[in-house]
């Protein structure tokens, strides 16, 4: 028999309210966990406490002497370099929006999150200013500017970055929305692709209130309530001034902030089009002459064990930038190795590699990188149960991500980086690295002979021209008994196969060697080394399928804006547009896939990569 209709289960209304309410208990939750600064009375500025502390206010914003102090007293009882202070009359969905992305009682502890705050007050250590190059001062900064202020001086105080509500403090005026698309981008966020996902949730949700009786009714209901739900109860440590009106009228203050945001979001779009063309007209004049230049000749043999014959395993073009040029990896049938053939030259490398890593690419990279966090604290336990060491030298450490990651597992070790770009400076003057050596590790062998006790090489091997080289360096630098570490992708996996010029591993053009671990085993016996540990499956990368995905996107609809790709028309936008609109649920059936793929690598200990613990033995 056919239950009625109003006690029919409606999942997709049952969905968003299980989604709502969980967001809800979070918010409620996050907002509980914030510290609140303890009223301090009024006394006048140039108390000691108060030496070596700037606080830095949006415009509009006056805090009163004992605001300041207060926020002192806390940042130095606490032991923090920065300090965040959310203001006690903070706009309702400013709150949330900011529990969205942050999770206080992680924060500071997560070494590599994101500097977030409410945009308003920021408490910063006057070393931690000078290091980040910051100059404070002049007029007071827009709540944009300031956000991503807090977003640089964390970097430059991990670990060392907190939030705190101060009752004493007022926001004043409060920026309206027109606004948001400048602090989302101040915070390294989508403007444009946030607005549009709130408001395809606020079309759902009416259409589910329309559609789905009661559970429908329900589902909008919850959202509608959010802010009093989530911000109002008893004892809640913040009381937004607006909390009645942001409840009241929030699906129409939702609509319009969503309409302004996306609006502003394309016009800010067009900003920057003088330097955008500056940077065409440089890519053209480089691609003039073709690319031929960028690769050397073809080699018969394999660069591994110099033995043939060989085989083409993949031919792809620059799936990672839609750059020109088809590149091949062709697969030893001897020793199974693969390679990169014919072989970039160094100005080929220079041309593939920028844009990725630094300028137009680099916030991307650094987004990337500081969300694997958990990855890199596996790589460094991996030590545990064989060292306990000083010194640690990090090869291919890009930005000093692994290093400022690794400090939470050995507090104690002393990290040092090395890479051809000028992030490893960077690394250095955010104190993610102690010493930054910038350039070819081969080139720094015999000067660091024998210093470190660790030297690591995750994801590094298969980038470099000569990796057996690389090895020798190693073997150089590390003291007897010391310890290699290393992590490169598996071409052995069956995802290779599966995915074929899809697989993200294969990496082209960046990507130059790929060795089965076989073949590594070897090489490090010939060198003098031990192996100590191997591991598969903890190796494992989990993005074979979303790789897969946007590998794809970028081949079907590469991204009109790019410089080094013909003028972009209207058709090339919209075509992109709609190819990246059309794979949304192609990722989301991605990251699941990915998640099964994740747990069955783990549990058969075979995945994408592999990595390698091995110990130099004594002469």
């Amino acid at each position: 028999m056919t239950p009625p209709p109003l006690t029919r289960v409606r999942w997709t209304s049952a969905v968003l309210l299980a989604a709502l309410g969980a967001g809800t208990v979070r918010a409620g939750r996050r907002l509980r966990a914030i510290p609140v600064l303890p009223a301090a009375p009024p006394v006048s500025a140039g108390v000691p406490g108060a030496a070596g502390w700037r606080l830095l206010t949006a415009r509009g914003v006056e805090p009163g002497a004992a605001v300041f102090l207060a926020a002192c007293a806390y940042a130095d009882r606490e032991g923090l370099r920065v300090l965040d202070l959310l203001p006690a009359d903070l706009p309702a969905e400013r709150v949330l929006g900011l529990l969205r992305l942050v999770d206080p009682a992680r924060y500071r502890g997560d070494r590599l999150g994101e500097g977030r705050g409410a945009g308003f007050a920021v408490l910063v250590a006057e070393e931690v200013l000078e290091r980040a190059g910051v100059e404070a001062g002049g007029r007071a900064p827009e709540p944009a500017e300031l956000l991503a202020l807090t977003r640089r001086v964390k970097e430059y105080a991990a670990g060392a970055t907190g939030l705190a509500i101060a009752p004493g403090l007022s926001c004043g005026t409060p920026p309206g929305s027109a606004g948001r698309a400048a602090e989302l981008r101040a915070q390294g966020l989508p403007a444009g692709a946030l607005a549009a996902a709130q408001l395809s949730g606020l079309a759902l949700l009416a259409a589910v209130a329309v559609r789905q009786g009661r559970w429908g009714a329900a589902a909008a209901g919850l959202y509608w309530l959010q802010p009093y739900l989530a911000l109002g109860g008893p004892g809640s440590p913040l009381r937004p001034a607006d909390l009645g009106r942001a409840t009241a009228a929030r699906p129409v203050r939702s609509l319009g902030a969503g309409l302004r945001t996306a609006v502003a979001a394309g016009r800010g779009r067009s900003g920057g089009a003088g330097t955008a063309a500056e940077a065409a007209a440089a890519y053209r004049a480089e691609l003039a002459g073709g690319t031929d230049r960028f690769f050397e000749a073809r080699r018969p043999d394999c660069p591994w064990c110099g033995s043939g014959p060989l085989a083409v395993r993949v031919r792809v073009p620059d799936l990672l930038q839609g750059k020109p040029g088809t590149f091949a990896l062709e697969r030893c049938a001897a020793c199974g190795h693969v390679f990169q053939n014919p072989r970039l030259t160094v100005e080929g490398l220079e041309f593939y590699y920028r844009d990725f890593y630094d300028g137009r690419g680099g916030e991307g990279a650094g987004t990337v990188f500081g969300r694997l966090g958990g990855s890199y604290r596996r790589r460094a336990e991996m030590l545990r149960a064989h060292a306990d060491p000083a010194s640690w030298l990090d090869v291919g450490t890009g930005h000093g991500h692994f290093c400022n990651a690794a400090r939470e597992v050995w507090p104690r070790t002393r990290f040092d980086g090395l890479d051809m770009g000028e992030g490893v400076c960077g690394a250095e003057r955010r104190g993610w690295v102690e010493t930054g050596y910038q350039g070819q590790f081969p080139e720094f062998a015999s000067k660091l002979a024998g210093r470190y006790e660790v030297v690591s090489m995750y994801h590094y091997l298969e980038h470099t021209r000569d990796p057996l080289a690389e090895l020798d360096a190693a073997a150089t630098v590390l003291a007897p008994g010391g310890h290699l570490a290393v992590e490169v992708p598996d071409p052995e996996s069956r995802m290779s196969r599966l995915l074929g010029p899809a697989w993200l591993p294969w990496f082209q053009p960046q990507h130059q060697h790929l060795i089965p671990a076989a073949n590594l085993r070897e090489a490090l016996a010939d060198r003098g080394f031990t192996v100590l540990a191997e591991e598969h499956g903890p190796a494992h990368q989990g993005n074979d399928f979303f790789g897969a995905v946007a590998l794809t996107v970028t081949r079907l609809a590469p991204d009109p804006d790019r410089p080094w790709g013909p003028p972009p028309t209207a058709r090339a936008r919209a075509l992109a547009r709609a190819v990246r609109v059309a794979a949304v649920p192609c990722f989301a059936a991605a990251a699941v896939l990915d998640a099964l793929r994740t747990a069955a690598a783990r549990h058969t200990d075979g995945g994408n990569a592999y990595r390698m613990l091995a110990r130099k033995d004594a002469p």
